[in-house]
């Protein structure tokens, strides 16, 4: 008696096999191991910050000295505690920061939180603004790459290397030169025009992202306004990513149309088009996502530059502002929580890889 043996279903194209659904075993343990992973990270990157900050001196002799009489000057160290022993003051400011309290500004005496919270959007608005561009640029540039590996794929290359090899300062004046100054199409600066700013900030619990609450007002003058004032800062950072996700994408849709199943599908007659975008395209997401989670980290930094360049008013234009006061208390606080939401995005990024893949989590 002879035993017939199913193969599995396959899919449209008659490539893969159906994926059955998986017990997801491994998930749990493996999101939490990931989540209490960010704690001793931030711990670390919190006391590096902290003693690096420490290594020129008080924060009120680096911001005062020279300006106020030394009298002056050690009365107000003492006030604030920076004469004490420093593992002291390391105690107490991570207490602080377990509370939630950042501390004052010393160069214009505001809280620390409240300076996050006002500057924090327009930094978060330029990273999503920029992270869109470089999803939109980079990945149907990098298929297009791997679908025509003549001279297009050379051009691609070239440009994908430009792209991440340019400084972020200097592609944003080039950007302000062509397309604001000789081209007159776009602002040079800003987030958007004064009146367009009162309109967005008058609003009940504004986000601060001012096109998502020029779309909860319906404001379409204002969102237009705001668009425009957006394009190049976002083009600007945006580029520095798209290069990356551009190789990405091309390496590793080349390397899945030498599998197998994709050469059984080319005998089959599947066109090289649906090859790409279909059966190629799924696994190079992959690395683009967990790749996503650095260039988060690059996308805040380049943010410190690019917002100098358009006098964009987030937390990179006002860490600049506070270096040059050596307000070292201000920029200690922005540094954490930057620190923070990397170590945020990583673990979401971390989740989302693992959902999509579940060798990730082994």
């Amino acid at each position: 008696m002879t035993t017939l043996i199913e193969s599995p279903p396959a899919d449209a194209d008659g490539l893969l096999p159906a994926k059955k659904k998986s017990s997801g075993g491994g998930l749990g343990q493996y999101i939490l191991i990931r989540f209490l992973l960010i704690f001793p990270t931030i711990f670390i990157l919190v006391t590096m910050v902290f003693f690096l900050m420490r290594i020129t001196g008080d924060p009120i002799t680096a911001a005062m000295g020279g300006r106020l009489p030394p009298e002056q000057l050690q009365e107000r160290i003492h006030a604030a505690g920076y004469d004490r022993p420093l593992f002291t003051q390391y105690i107490e400011y991570l207490g602080q920061l377990a509370t939630g309290n950042f501390g004052t500004t010393l160069s214009d005496n505001r809280k620390v939180t409240e300076m996050l919270t006002t500057y924090g959007s327009a930094t978060l608005e330029l990273s999503i603004n920029a992270l869109i561009v470089a999803l939109l640029v980079g990945i149907p540039l990098g298929m297009l790459a791997a679908h025509r590996r003549d001279h297009l794929d050379a051009v691609l290359r070239i440009f994908a290397i430009l792209c991440y090899a340019t400084p972020v300062f200097f592609a944003g004046l080039l950007l302000k030169l062509t397309f604001s100054v000789w081209l007159g199409w776009l602002p040079v600066a800003g987030r958007a025009k004064t009146s367009s700013e009162l309109a967005l900030t008058s609003l009940q619990a504004p986000t601060g992202i001012y096109w998502l609450d020029a779309l909860r007002s319906g404001n379409m003058a204002a969102l237009g306004d705001v668009m425009a004032h957006a394009v190049l800062p976002a083009v600007a950072l945006g580029l520095l990513t798209a290069g990356i996700f551009l190789r990405l994408v091309r390496t590793n849709v080349i390397g899945t149309l030498g599998r197998d199943y994709v050469e059984a599908g080319r005998s089959r007659g599947v066109s090289e088009f649906r090859l790409v975008t279909k059966h190629a395209y799924k696994p190079a997401l992959i690395p683009i996502i967990t790749v996503m989670g650095l260039q988060i980290a690059v996308m805040l930094g380049g943010a410190v530059l690019t917002e100098k360049t358009f006098e964009w008013k987030g937390l990179g234009f006002q860490l600049a502002t506070y270096l040059t006061a050596r307000d070292f208390v201000a920029v200690q606080g922005i540094v954490v929580l930057l620190a923070v939401i990397v170590a945020m995005t990583n673990f979401i990024v971390d989740i989302i890889a693992a959902l999509i893949d579940p060798r990730v989590r082994y």
